[in-house]
């Protein structure tokens, strides 16, 4: 495609009509010299739904790790070896601080989650007893929850007690899914995102790209994603820890993180499109061009791995002329600082910065 191609997918898409599987593939596979024709063409989509604004979104990780599912991609997952924090359950007071502490930051949405399979009805009640302390605190947060499969009767329970969206990711294609865990179907995920929406929640599902996937498997991924009708949808990037099936899998550029985001919302132009884990690992310098096509972001630190310093998010969207959904629209508060002095090369015994 060219430049005046990506623009003229983004006025068809504009004007109602949706985006084709082919479409999707050229986004991917545009060459690197017409990354920002296929960013400016989505950016177009981007602001169309969602002006300048940035929503912020925070992880507060109630149970870490001893998993007993066998995703070959995450530094939880049954046979793991990575050397993360491992914790049972957060007490309410505990899920309120980690939570007032995102809120102070700038988010709106808390993610909580937790590790395993699924929830007992005990865990439930646990996470519901969380969800209307932090409500009663702050009665404006939108709580998401992931806590796995769900069983019966569970969704309608958690909406009860506040809950407003539920997170349960497809993570890759169908087609591929067998080959990055075991213990569990894409069924069986397809239906926990069902379950979700039938007791009123908004769904959140997205997927991790850098899991082997083909082209034409992540644009089934997105597909599926659409047709399910995910609200928001993160798009993570493999953080191949140590001590996992995937350590040391490489197969992700920034530029290609970038054209995967710009495919997600000519996919799904009116979606949230949420640069979620490894966004760091990954896009590198390109963080402020990926949020000229994606309209969300997790602030601070993931699930096990460490984020950049959340006051690093918030000037990353500042800086690119955004604001965070529900704050001022005012983004002349530019943080001003002396200049580090120099300290090491000429004229110190201290070596050069090269």
């Amino acid at each position: 495609m060219t430049a005046s191609s990506f623009d003229q997918l983004a006025t068809s898409i504009l004007d109602g009509k949706p985006a084709t599987e082919d479409d999707a593939l050229a986004v991917l596979r545009a060459h690197d010299d017409e990354l920002m024709d296929v960013v400016a063409a989505a950016s177009r989509l981007r602001r169309e739904h969602f002006g300048n604004t940035v929503k912020v979104n925070y992880l507060v990780n109630l149970k870490s790790g001893l998993c007993p599912e066998n995703c070959n991609y995450c530094s939880q997952a049954l046979g793991s070896t990575a050397d993360i924090l491992k914790y049972k359950w957060l007490s309410t007071e505990e899920a309120l601080e980690q939570a007032a502490a995102g809120l102070k930051g700038g988010a709106t949405r808390v993610c909580m989650v937790s590790s395993g399979r699924g929830p007992t009805h005990k865990d439930v009640e646990r996470v519901a007893d969380m969800v209307g302390t932090i409500k009663a605190e702050h009665p404006e947060v939108e709580v998401c929850a992931c806590l796995g499969l769900l069983k019966e009767g569970q969704a309608e329970r958690l909406r009860e007690a506040g809950v407003d969206a539920y997170n349960h990711n497809i993570n890759t294609a169908e087609s591929h899914h067998d080959q990055i865990v075991q213990t569990h179907t894409y069924a069986d995920r397809v239906d926990t995102v069902g379950k979700a929406q039938s007791a009123g929640l908004s769904a959140c599902s997205g997927l991790i790209a850098g899991l082997g996937e083909s082209d034409e498997q992540l644009v089934e991924a997105l597909f599926a994603l659409r047709d399910l009708g995910s609200e928001s949808i993160p798009v993570n990037f493999l953080m191949p820890f140590d001590g996992t099936p995937f350590e040391n899998t490489w197969h992700l550029t920034p530029a290609k993180c970038v054209r995967i985001l710009a495919m997600a919302r000519f996919v799904c132009p009116d979606r949230e499109i949420r640069i979620a884990g490894g966004r760091e690992m990954h896009l590198r310098s390109l963080q402020g061009l990926a949020l000229q096509v994606a309209n969300s972001l997790f602030l601070g630190d993931y699930l096990t791995s460490e984020g950049q310093a959340a006051e690093a998010d918030l000037e990353l969207i500042r800086d690119h002329g955004f604001v965070v959904l529900g704050s001022p629209e005012d983004v002349s508060d530019v943080a001003r600082r002396d200049p580090a002095k120099r300290r090491r090369g000429a004229g110190t015994a201290l070596a050069p910065n090269a």
